[in-house]
């Protein structure tokens, strides 16, 4: 389904960081009593009821006018609300009703969205909320986001207003893929080249696509269904408004696919953002392949002399794939696991075995590992790497099975959790990935105490 996206607004240093880390239940936003001091919007997938949503915290819309950023936080905070399913205006219960409080409510209002009004720093007062009925965005409720006050009922109130968007309408065996990276990589042109017609506008402005695209299509005899996305910029300070919200479509289009395909651009070579953007796949827990586009200018910068024999340019080219594939894995060292391939949507080169690989990593997302066999081949790793033990106290295995698919999750029932040390789980995850060849997908791991 269509994941909805709940935003968090209001003036600058009422809590809505505070509030935003109590919904997602870890620290992921800076908290600090200096006003603005979220500069860009943070994003996390929660759980809400039995609702999943992507909630966002913003900077403010208003305040800290001094703030030589204040613009473009007020840009992105708006783009949050033009993207927003639901909105959440957070006062400051304290302070009581301000003038930013009114310009707040004043653009929340023209939003037309659903609003929920929550009052906080409420939880050592039985102070009324009447004043802040003026505001005109609905009933005020009294919370608490640092001790978690109130928020039971505030909670069932977002999930019973979150959208029923339904589920997204796909063939059951139909493969989905996501196109994801930085604007102007070659995204569009990949699937241009795929389709063999400008079905996706292609641009050398960067960030042209600004929405998802989906292309349905047949390669062989696999239903496939090509999501184009917006490019992924880096953060505020060099973004506009409509960055936001395009970041947060691909977003969701990730959460759609089957399999995320990070484009990189060889010439510029693997950048901050590029490994940003590999994060995001990794973390929705999608199959992914590596496409090291616009190749054919590598090997053209790169050419040996005219006279070169054709074993000497296959060296060459193996040469330099090789120096490539290094320099990545050494910068995404957490997609180890990945595919590389080579490509170049210009000349259509790497396009067919992408597709083929694709179909392979989609697949391995899928799978389901008989438990005997999942068993049998967690105890001969163990035989083979002695389980790691703390004092008179070992790690013992006693059971394994996949708990789930898409991707593949296992669940080790053992005697003490805290005796595996993660780099004795990292060595049994690899190892799973070695007997079942689920080489192009993240493998989730956890252990339990029987």
């Amino acid at each position: 389904m269509t994941i909805p996206i709940i935003a968090i607004v209001g003036r600058t240093n009422v809590g809505k960081s505070t509030l935003f880390n109590r919904l997602v239940g870890h620290q992921l936003a800076v908290v600090d009593d200096f006003p603005g001091v979220t500069r860009d919007r943070l994003y996390a997938e929660v759980g809400i009821g039995d609702r999943i949503a992507i909630l966002v915290d913003t900077g403010g819309l208003v305040g800290a006018e001094s703030d030589e950023l204040i613009t473009d936080v007020t840009e992105q905070a708006a783009a949050a609300l033009e993207e927003a399913d639901l909105l959440i205006m957070m006062v400051d219960g304290l302070d009581g009703v301000t003038p930013s409080d009114h310009r707040v409510a004043d653009v929340v209002r023209r939003t037309g969205k659903p609003v929920i009004l929550v009052v906080n720093k409420m939880e050592n007062t039985a102070e009324g909320l009447y004043d802040f009925w003026e505001l005109g965005v609905g009933e005020p409720h009294r919370i608490s986001a640092r001790t978690g006050y109130g928020l039971q009922s505030v909670s069932q109130e977002i999930a019973d207003e979150l959208p029923d968007t339904g589920p997204v309408e796909r063939e059951t065996d139909e493969t989905a893929l996501a196109l994801v990276g930085r604007p102007n990589v070659g995204k569009s042109a990949i699937i241009n080249a795929m389709l063999g017609e400008e079905r996706v506008i292609v641009s050398e402005v960067p960030g042209t696509t600004r929405d998802a695209v989906d292309v349905a299509v047949d390669y062989g005899d696999m239903p496939l269904r090509l999501i184009d996305t917006a490019g992924l910029r880096r953060g505020v300070k060099s973004a506009e408004g409509t960055e936001y919200y395009s970041s947060l479509r691909t977003i969701r289009a990730l959460a759609r696919a089957d399999v995320g395909v990070l484009v990189l651009d060889a010439v510029d070579g693997i950048t901050n953002q590029d490994e940003r953007i590999a994060g995001e796949i990794e973390k929705a827990g999608r199959g992914i392949v590596i496409a090291a586009n616009k190749w054919d200018i590598i090997r053209e910068i790169m050419a040996p002399p005219e006279d070169a024999t054709e074993g000497e340019r296959r060296r060459s080219e193996k040469t330099h794939r090789g120096d490539f594939e290094r320099i990545l894995r050494h910068h995404l060292r957490f997609l180890e696991y990945a595919p590389l391939v080579f490509t170049s949507a210009i000349t259509g080169e790497g396009l067919r075995e992408l597709l083929d690989t694709v179909a392979e990593v989609a697949e391995q997302f899928n799978r389901r590992i008989p438990t005997g066999e999942l068993n049998r081949a967690l105890q001969r790793a163990m035989r083979q790497h002695t389980p790691p033990s703390r004092g008179s106290r070992s790690f013992k295995l006693y059971y394994a099975a996949q708990a789930d698919t898409r991707p593949p999750t296992f669940v080790l029932k053992c005697n003490d959790p805290d005796l595996c040390h993660f780099s004795y789980e990292r060595y049994l995850r690899n190892r799973l990935r070695d007997e079942f060849e689920l080489g192009g997908v993240p493998i989730r791991m956890r252990l339990e105490e029987r």
